[in-house]
């Protein structure tokens, strides 16, 4: 290509600059958002005096849970549950006396509970397996909070009535890899 048929092209690209001018191009971003009015202190505040609240009803709901299994003569209670996959339950509720298994009562005590919408303490007469189950999924929530969550969990609970105590089993599920390499 000689001199000239690069003048050639400088005076076609010119040509063409002036054909499409550039012009000022405006920011298509929106402007910041404002800072956040919610005091999140004072949200967490609410939270945790909300849970001091919860478990500060907790041992009076055990014990009316272990008068009612002694008086029933049932000796311990388990609770599987089983999840993945974002969802999970309690899979079986059994009561046994001594090695025997035996069927719940239709006994119904009171349950005091917190609601979401509601700062007073509500009763609930609850039967005496619907407490268990509810003791069970509030101490996985306390304890493992998530527990359904991705690969999941599973495990049992035991309710020791004699022992007035409640023991819980706990199995994460997890995706692991092993990383190996090779130089050939």
């Amino acid at each position: 290509m000689s001199l000239g048929g690069r003048e050639n092209l400088g005076v076609q690209i010119l040509s063409l600059i002036s054909e499409f001018p550039m012009s000022k191009i405006e920011p298509t971003l929106v402007a910041p958002m404002a800072p956040s009015r919610i005091d999140f202190a004072a949200v967490l505040a609410r939270h945790s005096e909300r849970d001091a609240r919860i478990a500060a009803l907790r041992p009076a709901n055990k014990e009316r849970l272990f008068d009612c299994l002694t008086a029933a003569g049932i000796t311990h209670v388990t609770v599987s549950f089983d999840g993945y996959g974002d969802s999970g339950q309690v899979e079986s509720i059994e009561a046994y006396a001594g090695d025997a298994e035996v069927t719940f009562p239709k006994t119904q005590i009171a349950y005091a509970a917190l609601t979401w919408d509601d700062p007073e303490v509500e009763m609930r007469a609850l039967s005496l397996e619907d407490v268990v189950e509810q003791l069970a999924y509030d101490f996985l929530s306390d304890t493992h909070g998530g527990w359904e969550n991705n690969d999941g969990a599973y495990g049992e609970f035991c309710f020791d009535a004699s022992a007035r105590s409640i023991h819980l089993e706990f199995n994460e599920r997890f995706t692991s890899s092993e990383l190996y390499t090779h130089d050939f």
